[in-house]
């Protein structure tokens, strides 16, 4: 049996993955975003992506908690971590 401590290493770890490559895939779109049409910081744009995320799941749009799904939730929230540690350390 794999001990608790090391599935959360695991599963932190898979969420990293995930999250550098799409980051790469996208071009850094999260944090640092084109801006044709909205100029809401990119905290509140991270925030709509969750209301819409968490939208789609309460009203059962075919979205099951499937890892996809669960994974999506999880870097959205890490992604607004670092976007709100960005913005304090710029003073914001």
């Amino acid at each position: 049996m794999i001990p608790t401590t090391e599935r959360i290493h695991q599963v932190l770890a898979r969420i990293e993955t995930l999250l550098v490559e799409k980051n790469a895939a996208y071009g850094d779109s999260a944090l640092n975003p084109v801006r044709i049409f909205s100029k809401a910081a990119p905290s509140e744009q991270l925030k709509v992506r969750l209301d819409d995320k968490l939208s789609r799941i309460a009203r059962g749009r075919g979205v099951e908690d499937t890892e996809d799904v669960l994974l999506d939730l999880v870097g959205y929230l890490v992604l607004l971590l670092v976007a709100r540690d960005i913005a304090r350390e710029a003073g914001r």
